[in-house]
């Protein structure tokens, strides 16, 4: 294969990946989801839902602990039979799990529609995305390219949430459960048929000596169970279950918190924010590429952790609406920078020939970060009224991973 159709093949594989993720983004929609379920409940009569609001939050977080660790297995899958076998199977689950969601206003239905089949889906098609384009492109593009396909994953709630509100007022929620659950059944299968590993012996032309030199890591490729014998990937885990799971935090709650300010439009405010969780994303893999990694992650958590305190401070119901959404969105900026800085640290640490198994493990983080963080915040609602605690708790975490990431600059510097 020629060098001009190794680029083209390259982008196109990464299109197909920003595409499938783009589709599988509906997670983060929930709080709109959620507030038409809550809606429901307090409206009540025929056919409304009747959960206990403490549990609103469940098939989120549920959803979330499936996505990741569904992607141990997924991971494995995709390191031997391929990325396109493996998006297959996420399609096929996702679109399954909203169509039985859509068929119930059970809790348990939507905990194993919405929760179970739907987040084992988004793991399976997630997981084909990321290593399948990483393999086309140099080190020194690992953080650019790992940032736009998971940018797609990030921006789907700028077209989900008011399409999802729209679908709701005009059909209801089960009905739109069912319109998303056959739209995405049929888009990420179709998509995933032009997800392709590079050919064997391909070796992708490094286009900087000056980066490859500076990239971080080594080359050698570890196993699973050498990987988990390191340090640095307990520190990382750790790292990332408080930075995701502060970041999911906001993401299941945002439109609940815009809505005294903002109405029926408060999923302007979801929107708004997925816009700062995709640049996020792409700004991150861009620093990291230039800057240690180790280096930009200090930075975003610092940052992350002003931002909860300066939002335990502020925010009252007298806030203003434009005030939560720049919050929001400079959150959902921070929160989206672990989703590409955190597979460059697993490239460049352990490796890219057992990068899919090796990611889903940490990934696991990142499922139970969203879940204990999101189940926390909706606990603590319900019997405080506010999300005060909740910023408090998350700025304390996020600082205690200060301390952390200065161990992790500590060891990199003693290899």
């Amino acid at each position: 294969m020629n060098e001009p159709k190794q680029k083209n093949k390259a982008w196109t594989v990464t299109s197909a990946g920003l595409a499938i993720n783009l589709a599988l983004g509906i997670l983060y929609a929930w709080s709109v989801l959620k507030e038409a379920i809550h809606q429901s409940i307090v409206t009540g009569g025929s056919g409304s839902f009747s959960w206990d609001e403490a549990s609103l939050n469940d098939p989120y977080a549920v959803c979330i602990l499936a996505f990741a660790f569904s992607m141990v297995f997924a991971g494995r899958i995709q390191d031997t039979k391929g990325p396109a076998f493996t998006a297959k199977i996420g399609g096929v689950l996702v679109g399954t799990g909203f169509i039985i969601a859509s068929l119930s206003t059970s809790y348990w239905g939507w905990l194993l529609g919405f929760g179970l089949l739907g987040g084992m889906g988004i793991g399976f098609g997630y997981s084909a995305t990321t290593p399948a384009a990483l393999k086309w492109f140099p080190s020194s593009k690992t953080g650019l390219i790992a940032g736009i396909v998971v940018s797609g994953f990030g921006l789907a709630p700028v077209y989900i949430a008011p399409l999802t509100s729209t679908f709701i007022k005009s059909y209801g929620i089960t009905q739109t459960m069912m319109i998303l659950g056959i739209s995405f059944l049929v888009i990420v299968t179709g998509l995933a048929f032009i997800l392709k590993n590079p050919p064997a012996g391909y070796v992708p032309v490094e286009t900087s000596v000056r980066k490859k030199k500076k990239s971080e890591g080594n080359s050698e490729d570890f196993k699973a169970k050498d990987m988990l014998r390191t340090t640095k990937f307990y520190i990382i885990w750790v790292i990332f279950f408080i930075g995701s799971g502060a970041g999911l935090m906001i993401i299941g709650n945002i439109s609940g918190m815009a809505k005294a300010s903002l109405g029926e439009s408060a999923f302007i405010a979801v929107a708004i924010m997925a816009i700062g969780n995709a640049s996020g994303r792409v700004v991150a893999g861009i620093v990291s590429d230039k800057i240690a990694k180790s280096t930009t992650l200090f930075i975003i958590l610092l940052f992350q952790s002003f931002l909860m305190f300066l939002s335990y401070a502020i925010l009252d119901e007298s806030t203003p609406a434009l005030t939560i959404v720049l919050l929001a969105t400079f959150i959902g900026f921070n929160y989206g920078t672990n989703l590409s800085l955190f597979p460059s640290f697993v490239k460049g640490f352990w490796g890219m020939k057992n990068f899919g198994v090796n990611y889903g493990i940490l990934m696991t983080a990142w499922g139970l970060g969203g879940f204990v963080f999101s189940r926390l915040s909706q606990m603590l609602l319900a019997s405080t009224g506010d999300h005060l605690l909740s910023f408090v708790i998350a700025g304390s975490c996020l600082a205690f991973c200060l301390f952390l990431t200065l161990i992790l600059l500590e060891i990199k510097s003693m290899n």
